[in-house]
């Protein structure tokens, strides 16, 4: 089986989120798409201390329209800091001949060294770094320290890198949509709409139960 995994606090889950999935689910023809909640991100709190319960549950109300796509509750099972390498250590277990499509952004991709077991993450998937387009990936092996650079060989031509386990990193470029939680959550502070930026349901899911509302905004309802 062939697995995408997107991981992310998505707090909220919103339409670019969705939109990276689809494209990395058509390149490489993807028999299913993991989103992934962070339970307890090793390097952030969570904004607004939304539980993962109510992010979880607008994650399914995003996907239920996309064939392919699932939420996993993995993270809250497995208790713990959500340390990505731990996951993916999980779901080889429960697929141990799949191949798993891990997608991070370029900014992750470059701070990758700082990551808990970094090395492992490549004999556990092909990693799917999502580059904006016009971005210039001069070296690709530039953010791996050097002495894990020689497990590496560097096709030019076709923008990725191959490690020794043969999984590979692959640079996507992704269909710019100027859009994150952060901005979405300030918007709704400020009670302006969101329309347009997350899928309708997740909307609902939002005003049903108040979500990333100030003092202000709730007065004024």
């Amino acid at each position: 089986m062939k697995t995408g995994i997107l991981g992310g606090t998505f707090n909220p889950v919103h339409l670019a989120h969705l939109r990276i999935a689809e494209e990395v689910q058509q390149a490489y023809e993807l028999d299913r798409l993991l989103f992934v909640p962070a339970a307890e991100p090793p390097h952030k709190e969570i904004a607004g201390q939304v539980s993962f319960t109510h992010r979880l549950a607008m994650v399914e109300a995003a996907i239920q329209d996309y064939p392919g796509f699932q939420a996993s509750d993995l993270e809250i099972r497995r208790s713990g800091k959500s340390f990505s390498v731990d996951t993916l250590e999980v779901l080889r277990k429960e697929d141990p001949h799949g191949e798993r499509y891990f997608i991070i952004g370029l900014d992750s991709y470059r701070d990758i060294a700082s990551w808990k077991d970094f090395t492992r993450l490549f004999n556990l998937c092909h990693l799917v770094v999502m580059t904006r387009p016009g971005v210039l990936i001069n070296d690709p092996l530039e953010p791996l320290p050097v002495a894990v650079r020689e497990d590496f060989c560097y096709d030019k031509e076709a923008e990725k890198i191959q490690h020794k386990s043969g999984n590979r990193v692959i640079f996507l470029k992704e269909t710019s949509l100027d859009i994150s939680s952060t901005k979405i959550r300030i918007m709704l502070g400020n009670g302006e709409s969101i329309r347009h930026l997350v899928a309708p349901a997740v909307a609902d899911y939002i005003k049903e139960h108040g979500l990333y509302q100030t003092k202000t905004t709730k007065g004024s309802h």
